[in-house]
């Protein structure tokens, strides 16, 4: 009898260790479950980021203002028939002295 509860102590504690430590074990799981919530985490920021930006793609597809605008802003283009100012700051180093 003392020989088939150590046989079954034994086989508890390698059940249990296999369910804790095992390559399948409740800490794989729980790594798992971290690494996917960070995962879905970063999923969902990508995906406002493609939908501000189909969103962008498809104002500059449709309007010609929004073109003009990014292009102006960003390239720094002028119309025909436009008179460009460039005001360059006056640097408090180099004014004439009186």
């Amino acid at each position: 009898m003392k020989i088939l509860a150590s046989v079954l102590f034994f086989l508890l504690i390698v059940l249990q260790a296999q369910l804790w430590f095992g390559s399948h074990g409740v800490f794989q799981l729980w790594s798992l479950q971290r690494t996917t919530e960070g995962l879905r985490v970063k999923n969902n920021d990508l995906t406002h980021r493609n939908e501000r930006l189909h969103a962008e793609v498809k104002e500059l597809r449709q309007g010609k203002e929004a073109l003009e605008e990014r292009a102006r802003s960003h390239l720094g283009f002028i119309k025909d028939g436009e008179k460009f100012y460039r005001i360059i700051p006056a640097n408090p180093t180099t004014e004439s002295s009186p």
